[in-house]
């Protein structure tokens, strides 16, 4: 049972790595590249950026609970892994519940970015969401990179 827990461990990180490397280094990119309009692309990534948060939050938890269940204690949430994991739930919480919905109600009252002055101030302050969107999700991708670091150094210490 511990090599299956730790199994889910492994793959709930995987799963969300791989789904945040994808989002941004093809789907965003191909939407823009792809679409007719800025208008259509950003929906499309508004989208999937919306659905890849809450897959990455239940995946998260998920590994949180089987590490929990793996080691049958509270003090395995305090690990520098389970930490960074923790890390990567607020940050994505707060890109989909703060950041995301702003943005999304910024877009509704433009109704359309391509229309909308440079200089509009509810523009502007799309642009200043969106970059803290990015750093956000920059920092998810860095604490799940160091997290899976982490488990794969627990488990070679383990092993030896």
């Amino acid at each position: 049972m511990s090599t299956f827990l730790r199994a889910i461990e492994f793959l709930s990180l995987s799963l969300w790595l791989g789904s945040d490397v994808f989002l941004s280094f093809v789907v965003a990119p191909g939407a823009f590249r792809v679409l007719s309009s800025r208008d259509q692309a950003g929906a499309m990534v508004g989208y999937a950026l919306g659905a890849m948060h809450m897959g990455g939050i239940i995946c998260g938890l998920l590994l949180l609970f089987a590490r929990l269940a793996r080691t049958r204690t509270f003090a395995t949430l305090a690990t520098p892994a389970a930490l960074c994991v923790v890390l990567m739930i607020a940050l994505t919480a707060i890109s989909q519940f703060t950041v995301s919905a702003k943005m999304a109600a910024l877009r509704v009252e433009m109704g359309s970015l391509q229309a909308t002055a440079a200089d509009s101030p509810m523009l502007l302050e799309f642009g200043r969401l969106h970059r803290i969107s990015v750093s956000l999700e920059s920092g998810v991708l860095l604490a799940g990179i160091a997290a899976m670091c982490l488990l794969v150094r627990e488990l070679a210490f383990r092993s030896s």
